[in-house]
């Protein structure tokens, strides 16, 4: 049995991690690398195994850094079984599609910017026909039914709390009578969060394959972020500005939404309009409305009073790119939420930049942004921004609200690794800088918690 850390190893994107087990080979994630644009395309068209010799892929969840290389895995010959929870399975297909047309539209500028200055046109990583081949190798298994993805391999599903469907994958495997429980735990999310039940701790696993994001800090108390964004939108509201909300479509969206809905029932929010500006949120959106089996227990009491949670007064969801742009010529106080999350693709590119020169505007970041992403440009205050080769001044208020997380910080992270600290021979972290990683790993040892490891990338442990 052999473990190798292919992906988000000393990084937080690209998760993937290959398991080597009685001859078959199991891949854990397939997620795109996203940071400074060069790298991630040589990360992403590159795998660093044979791909025809995978045998299946076990799905953790379906953002775009655990999924999103999915199509390329087919389109270099994967043809094996996808596992993933329900909720999972059907964001996957809907996220790995829109990322095929993101991927075209991108090849497509790069190309047109490219034979301007004399250079060859360049193609997409995959195209939407690729990414339509994903969805018939996927097969869906509710959480704790068990499934065998591999000979001497029996897996479960446990709820990660991190988006619909994200699930910790635990993985009791034997061969040549040695046995070994690995559980991966996917993203871990946190308690007491809106929508979503809280994540379910490991259970004595021999191995533990765990993030690290945040693993340097605590966040807020979830109420104080709903105060800190409420906030935030108050005050740009009172000011005629517009909120800009750069938001993954799948998670934060949703949650975002929740809250606004609990400011209007609260009277605190004035009577402007709300957008959804993504094709891929809107779908994503529709599937959360199908699965409450995934639900806390006030969403589900929501939901049973008739209550529809991801609808209210005043919230448009839109469609169209008509609509889109629409939207950029308008001058009154608005609130827009849109993709990608990371500021990198989709509309809420353009929106930044007709907004980003506007003193009344604000851009409220929330969520973790990779290193050179332009997210992390604005969450640094830089005072120029390059949008579409263009120099803008960022003249709008940037705000971060960092306790809208969906990742456990590192109170929780803790608290994880210690539930298998008397089973685990190893804990490898991942899915972390190092600014996060190695705090929590002094945590671990002031906490009496041994065997932590930081696998760098593509290296290997036997288990």
């Amino acid at each position: 049995m052999k473990l190798s850390f292919h992906g988000a190893a000393r990084t937080v994107t690209g998760s993937m991690h290959l398991v080597e087990v009685n001859g078959s080979r199991l891949l854990l994630d397939c997620g795109l690398f996203q940071g400074k644009r060069k790298e991630s395309i040589v990360r992403n068209r590159t795998f660093p195994f044979d791909v025809t010799k995978i045998d299946a892929v076990v799905l953790s969840h379906a953002h775009i850094d655990h999924s999103g290389n999915l199509p390329n895995l087919v389109k270099q010959g994967f043809n094996g079984p996808i596992y993933a929870t329900h909720a999972t399975a059907e964001l996957t297909d809907l996220m790995v599609r829109d990322s095929g047309h993101i991927q075209e539209k991108q090849a497509e500028s790069t190309s047109y910017h490219n034979a301007k200055r004399g250079e060859p046109p360049v193609d997409p990583l995959y195209t939407q026909e690729d990414a339509e081949k994903v969805k018939p190798l996927l097969r869906s298994y509710d959480y704790a039914q068990p499934f065998e993805p591999a000979k001497g391999v029996i897996a479960n599903f446990y709820d990660a709390g991190h988006i619909l469907g994200s699930a910790s994958i635990s993985l009791n495997m034997e061969e040549k009578n040695q046995k070994r429980h690995l559980w991966f735990s996917g993203d871990i999310g946190r308690r007491n969060m809106p929508i979503l039940r809280d994540p379910v701790l490991p259970q004595e696993a021999d191995i533990l394959l765990m993030e690290s994001t945040y693993g340097d800090k605590a966040h807020n108390d979830p109420e104080q972020a709903y105060l800190e964004m409420r906030s935030v939108i108050l005050r740009t509201l009172k000011r005629n500005g517009k909120v800009i909300i750069p938001s993954f479509a799948v998670g934060r969206t949703q949650e975002l939404v929740y809250n606004l809905h609990r400011m209007s029932e609260d009277g605190d929010l004035p009577h402007v309009p709300i957008f959804v500006d993504s094709p891929l949120a809107v779908n994503a959106s529709r599937v959360f409305r199908t699965h409450p089996e995934c639900y806390d227990s006030a969403m589900n009491k929501m939901v049973q009073s008739g209550h529809p949670a991801l609808d209210f007064k005043y919230l448009r969801y839109v469609e169209t790119l008509e609509e889109s742009k629409a939207l950029n010529s308008r001058t009154d106080p608005m609130i827009i939420i849109s993709a990608s999350g990371m500021a990198e693709t989709g509309r809420v590119v353009y929106h930044i930049r007709w907004a980003i020169e506007n003193k009344n505007n604000t851009i409220m970041i929330v969520s973790w942004q990779s290193p050179e992403t332009m997210g992390r440009k604005l969450a640094d205050r830089e005072k120029t921004i390059k949008i579409f080769g263009d120099t803008y001044r960022c003249r709008a208020e940037i705000a971060t609200v960092g306790g809208l997380s969906a990742h456990a910080g590192q109170d929780l992270l803790v608290e994880y690794a210690a539930g298998v600290k008397k089973t685990a021979k190893n804990i490898f972290l991942v899915h972390g800088e190092e600014k996060g990683a190695l705090p929590l790993m002094e945590k671990f040892k002031e906490n009496r918690i041994r065997h932590a490891h930081y696998p760098a990338p593509h290296t290997s442990v036997e288990l």
